[in-house]
């Protein structure tokens, strides 16, 4: 309930309290106008360098009487009990004056435990720290943006999370009544339908008008975003309904949050599945956004080991072991041309599986598979999509589409296939495995033969680097919280043996770039409380996308090696324009133009060092990487962030 309090001010205490900026709107109306523009940092937005002047008036007299309100329990207060409620641990956000209400509440009514303001640089990162951390613990962390301007930084990241099916759970302040607006920046920061501009790509948004309303909203939209199709949800906190007072008799109350069961598969449609892959002479498996869960990893061994068939993993997450046997990844389209059934798990474009497509001056494609191959999809995609933003790649041509869950239907198929398997069926089988398993082992050979290739080269190849990674963290706790492909030519993929559904979250999801330096810290805040090593490796185009995730993890302390993959440039774009000049017979010699990031070359290890990271670089020299390495591994396992520039040969 709001207190209006007459509290008898001396003139020495005013000033104090006028110095520190606290009674700015008793002062003047300059002041308010100078305290708005404040509130949120713009391109045109004056902080002043100094204590506003007083005016004469207050200078000469005391005042008898300063009406101050004041309110034991703000609409915040209450929204900060729903965050608690949903077990979300952080809120990352750039400060903004749309939701200074609740951020005042997360740190003080909150005590900034679960959850805690973790404070970013840029509102893409923050949304980026989310999408990674999702990708590690398998729930959302909530991030705060600041109304027009917050949300138009933040929609690259929210476009990235909701094309790689990423639960994010994003509040975004907003004033609505336009009676309650402060004069100039917040009118131009306030919007009739906040949400819209991300709509499209956002699962689920809503406007909560009433405390109540926002518990309500606040629950559904975390079950929505938590149901597969996993994807970013948004709510819109009015300023108004989170500064206001609330009342004694509110009776607000928060709902039970039940999780919704993933659908699973028809059952009739899994025993034809189950029939068709027994019977096959050479299936194969191909997975992509398959294992959500640990769980997911192990059926899908269980169901690899039943058939016997070779695994191709697409990797958009940790789905399969990449020492297993049945791992044929590298093997991948000789597998799918001879394949006369193909099961596609949750594979984002299975059409782009079973095709060959030729990038030239007439655009072509044919089939890879075989004449009367069958097709069998299981996905999710299935069940939700949407037109305008066309990350549903090809529609592909399957004889037997389930929409579910893959990691949820797994188990019946993989109880259906048992049922199926004869003793002599499963000697069949058996005799296929042991045929895999050596061209299994033939193939991560051929790996470690084509790493040696240009061993002592400099700049230092990424095959060397990712040996040299791989010595030092192979018998600790690992995480790879980046990418690999195409970027490093998948070596760590190829040479790591990536056990652990954490050990690999896979990319963007819509290719963003900007994406990988905040998305790899926040998976190392989700692995900082269990003692793993969070290991990054870094583009370095990707990271002037937003360098200031580096602050937020020295800030943080937030533990993760970053090593530079610095090969100084966009090389997907001078592949590009190189394409281009061949193909218009202009020659290659110009596509450093606009692609290369040189003259002057950027000093990384300066770049971390100023934002309080450990840093090593430019180091050109293979020979220096294990050293290097060493001493960055002993500065993150003391719990702190550490860099290391690399030079390198361009993929």
């Amino acid at each position: 309930m709001a207190k209006s309090k007459k509290v008898s001010v001396d003139r020495r205490n005013f000033l104090k309290t006028a110095a520190a900026g606290s009674v700015g709107t008793l002062v003047a109306k300059t002041a308010v106008a100078q305290s708005s523009a404040a509130t949120h940092p713009t391109p045109h937005s004056v902080r002043p360098s100094s204590t506003p002047k007083m005016s004469k008036e207050a200078e000469a007299g005391d005042p008898e009487r300063v009406e101050v309100l004041t309110t034991d329990r703000p609409g915040s207060d209450f929204m900060v009990d729903v965050f608690k409620a949903l077990g979300i641990e952080y809120i990352c956000a750039n400060p903004g004056s749309s939701f200074r209400g609740l951020q005042e509440s997360v740190v003080n009514y909150g005590g900034n435990k679960s959850p805690e303001f973790i404070t970013c640089c840029h509102e893409e990162s923050a949304v980026g720290m989310a999408h990674g951390y999702a990708k590690i613990e398998g729930k959302p962390l909530g991030v705060f943006a600041h109304s027009t301007v917050g949300l138009q930084h933040a929609s690259m990241a929210i476009f990235n999370a909701y094309c790689d099916r990423v639960p994010v759970y994003i509040v975004l302040g907003n004033s609505i009544d336009v009676t309650k607006r402060r004069p100039g920046v917040e009118w131009d920061h306030s919007v009739e339908d906040a949400a819209a501009m991300v709509r499209d790509y956002t699962k689920w948004d809503d406007l909560p008008i009433s405390l109540q309303h926002f518990a309500e909203s606040g629950v559904r939209a975390y079950k929505i975003a938590m149901t597969p199709p996993m994807m970013p949800v948004l709510l819109v906190a009015d300023a108004e309904l989170q500064e206001a007072p609330v009342r004694d008799d509110a009776g607000l109350r928060i709902p039970k949050l039940t999780l919704a069961t993933p659908p699973q598969g028809d059952s009739g449609a899994v025993a034809e599945a189950a029939r068709l892959l027994v019977a096959a002479e050479s299936p194969v498996i191909i997975v992509d956004r398959t294992a959500r869960t640990p769980a997911g990893v192990t059926r899908l061994i269980e169901l690899a080991e039943a058939l016997q068939a070779p695994v191709v993993d697409l990797a958009a997450r940790m789905n399969f072991p990449t020492r297993h046997p049945l791992n044929h990844s590298d093997n991948a389209r000789d597998l799918i041309a001879q394949a006369d059934v193909i099961l596609g798990l949750e594979v984002v474009d299975l059409w782009g599986a079973a095709n060959s497509y030729r990038d030239q001056l007439h655009r072509t494609s044919h089939p890879i598979t075989s004449e009367g191959a069958k097709l069998i999809s299981i996905t999710v995609g299935d069940l939700y999509m949407k037109g305008n933003y066309q990350d549903i790649q090809r529609y592909p041509e399957v004889d037997l589409a389930i929409a579910a869950d893959a990691e949820a239907t797994l188990p019946s198929l993989i109880e259906a296939v048992n049922r199926l398997i004869t003793s002599d069926r499963k000697a069949v089988l058996d005799a296929r495995g042991k045929k895999l398993a050596e061209d299994r082992q033939g193939l991560l050979n051929r790996a470690r033969t084509q790493a040696t290739y240009g061993w002592d080269a400099s700049p230092i190849t990424t095959a060397r680097l990712s040996a040299e990674l791989w010595a030092q963290i192979k018998d600790k706790d690992w995480s790879l919280v980046s990418d690999v492909a195409p970027g490093m030519s998948n070596w760590p993929l190829r040479l790591w043996a990536f056990e652990k559904h954490y050990q690999f979250i896979g990319g963007a999801g819509g290719y963003g770039v900007g994406y990988g330096a905040p998305s790899a810290v926040g998976a190392a805040l989700a692995n900082r409380k269990y003692g793993r090593l969070s290991v990054n490796i870094q583009c370095d185009g990707d990271l002037m996308y937003a360098p200031g995730i580096l602050w937020t993890a020295a800030h943080h302390r937030i533990p993760i090696l970053n090593v530079m993959h610095n090969n100084r440039a966009y090389h997907q774009e001078v592949m590009h324009l190189q394409r281009m000049g061949n193909r218009h017979n202009r020659g290659i010699d110009r596509a450093c133009i606009g692609t290369t990031i040189n003259n002057p070359n950027i000093d990384f290890a300066k770049l971390a060092q100023s934002m309080g990271v450990h840093a090593e670089g430019p180091i050109t020299d293979p020979n220096d990487l294990g050293p290097a390495i060493a001493r960055a591994i002993a500065v993150v396992e003391r719990g702190e962030p550490a860099l290391m520039d690399v030079i390198t040969q361009p993929r």
